[in-house]
């Protein structure tokens, strides 16, 4: 005959001080997150997490199956920090969603990556020249500043990470990620040369 397994008992303060260290836990992870010198979490281990959160190992194990549990509830603070909402999200909400989240990535470490590399430096330089120069042909009147953002939207359409993102990510094909671009540079020069500035929402 075999022995039956004792029972747990759980009691509403033990559940509750469970919950509570969870979400040190998770707490704990975000602020290392704030810390990082980039965007790269490998150094949000279970050890780091346990130290920062002032609690061994075994009992970060106890809530998270692993890092990758422990990333996904890290991620979702982040996201309930930053005030992104995914569900419900409507084309009228997406500006203010984008500028909340542009402003919170602002209260982080990490540094926005540039190229180390000389040749890349000088192929960024040439093409930020050259997208000036064409920029300022059809907006005498425009201020520098103003310039500069229109050139910018340009570089950032003319961003090989951009269209990686939607082949690999979306799924577009070749063809199509390059037409959605190119759509859109399409959409940005119209505007430039009518003299209509898109951030100002003229």
């Amino acid at each position: 005959m075999s022995r039956s397994q004792p029972r747990k008992y759980e009691s509403p303060l033990r559940r509750r001080q469970s919950a509570e260290t969870r979400a040190r836990i998770v707490v704990a992870g975000s602020e290392i997150v704030h810390g990082l010198s980039s965007w790269d979490w490998r150094d949000l281990t279970v050890r780091a997490v346990a130290k920062r959160a002032g609690v061994n190992e075994r009992t970060v194990y106890r809530h998270f199956s692993g890092e990758r549990e422990l990333h996904d509830a890290v991620m979702r603070r982040l996201q309930e920090e930053a005030g992104i909402p995914f569900d419900g999200l409507t084309l009228d909400q997406y500006a203010a969603v984008v500028a909340r989240l542009f402003d919170y990535l602002s209260s982080f470490s990490a540094a926005p990556r540039t190229p180390s590399d000389p040749t890349f430096v000088a192929v960024d330089e040439r093409r930020r020249q050259a997208l000036l120069a064409a920029v300022r042909e059809s907006t005498n009147r425009w201020s520098r500043t103003d310039r500069e953002m229109a050139a910018a939207l340009l570089d950032m359409l003319w961003s090989v990470g951009g269209y990686e993102r939607l082949v690999a990510v979306w799924g577009l094909s070749t063809r199509q990620a390059t037409r959605a671009v190119t759509g859109l540079i399409g959409l940005l020069v119209d505007a430039i040369r009518a003299g209509r500035r898109p951030w100002l929402r003229e």
